[in-house]
């Protein structure tokens, strides 16, 4: 009977399965019936051991996706966040200040200070400054003799620092209460209240605004100003950031005939520039560019770009800025250095390359010189 059997089982399966049909499915479980019985015969353990592992995978699940939201959350917490230069602007002087060579030259010869060397002299340096003949002066210089004041150098920084801020909050529709961050550089000028107080009391900005003002520091003040605000930018989210960057001459004008100390005067005009950036996502389709890299390299350590640009009073007590012999190429060097740096990060492979090679083929033939 067994073997009749399986050749019955064995002959139903070879016509194709026409003599044999699917059982019925449970229409509780979705079972086959014997499926069912089996199931309803499972014991305490084996359901324990279903637990265990149903119980093993969801821990591994939870695990798993906590680890990736950690991740994701630290990886977006500490990356860096993207600066835009939402815009600028600059201060354009009134035309009663202009200033062309030989209304400067003018009043310099009427202030009678200068003997005919140092007119002579900063006549030269006039014509080979690059200067055009739409700069313009401070309004204490018009006067003969010439009126320097605190009260002067006072009007002329807040003519300049408004001026350009005006500008820009209507330019840009930005409230001054959105402002969070607010770096001010001037070199020369530095009185108390500091310049930056005088805009936070202007424009009635918020009380916890952070704001730094930097004196003292040269023509790259303006460049550490961005640099450091930059950096605030990274830790403060969702905030805005103002710089204004300007110089003062009213107090600083040189009296006098020793010549290095002749050259500011020929050289440092009226001006200034507000810039505001921003860490907002919403800034980004407005900004005119995306700050990417900031380069600065500190020459303080040597002794002669230390007294490049150094602030002295003559033999005769008389004080100003003396401006060395050695600026430029102290200033090639800064820059070579700076580009050096700022190369790699801005450059695609090819052009790094032929920087190498070139690099290469100048030392061969130069050595001693780069050397030295």
């Amino acid at each position: 009977m067994d073997g009749g059997r399986d050749a019955q089982v064995n002959a139903g399966h070879g016509g194709g399965g026409a003599g044999v049909s699917d059982p019925p499915l449970s229409p509780v479980t979705g079972f086959p019936p014997e499926r069912e019985s089996q199931a309803s015969q499972m014991n305490p353990n084996d359901i324990r051991q279903l637990w265990l592992h149903l119980k093993y995978n969801l821990v591994s699940i939870v695990i798993l996706s906590a680890v990736l939201v950690f991740g994701s959350t630290v990886y977006i917490t500490s990356r860096p966040r993207s600066v835009y230069l939402v815009d600028y602007c600059c201060y354009r002087a009134p035309d009663k200040l202009k200033a062309p060579f030989h209304l400067f030259m003018e009043h310099s010869r009427l202030s009678g200070v200068f003997d005919e060397s140092s007119l002579e002299f900063q006549r030269k340096i006039l014509e080979r400054s690059g200067l055009g003949e739409e700069t313009y002066a401070p309004e204490a210089m018009f006067f003969v003799p010439p009126r320097p004041s605190m009260a002067a150098a006072r009007d002329e920084a807040e003519q300049v620092m408004f001026g350009a801020l005006d500008n820009l909050f209507a330019n840009t529709s930005v409230k001054p209460k959105d402002i969070g961050i607010l770096v001010v550089n001037c070199s020369l000028f530095n009185p108390t209240p500091s310049l930056s107080a005088m805009i936070v009391n202007k424009y009635k900005l918020r009380g916890n605004i952070r704001s730094f003002n930097l004196g003292g520091m040269g023509c790259s003040a303006g460049v550490i100003a961005v640099d450091l605000a930059k950096d605030l930018l990274q830790i403060h989210r969702n905030t805005c950031a103002v710089i204004v960057s300007t110089e003062n001459m009213t107090q600083n004008w040189y009296y006098g005939n020793k010549k290095s100390m002749l050259i500011p005067n020929c050289l440092f005009r009226v001006g200034g520039a507000a810039v505001l950036l921003s860490n907002k996502s919403v800034d980004k389709r407005r900004a005119k560019y995306r700050l990417v890299h900031v380069v600065r390299t500190h020459k303080g350590a040597d002794d002669k770009a230390f007294r490049c640009v150094y602030q002295e009073q003559d033999d005769a007590g008389t004080s100003g800025v003396s401006l060395s012999k050695d600026l430029m190429a102290i200033a090639g060097g800064a820059l070579k250095t700076n580009i050096t740096t700022l190369g790699p990060l801005v450059l695609p492979i090819s052009e790094q390359l032929l920087f190498f090679a070139t690099l290469v083929d100048c030392i061969d033939k130069y050595p001693v010189k780069l050397v030295l």
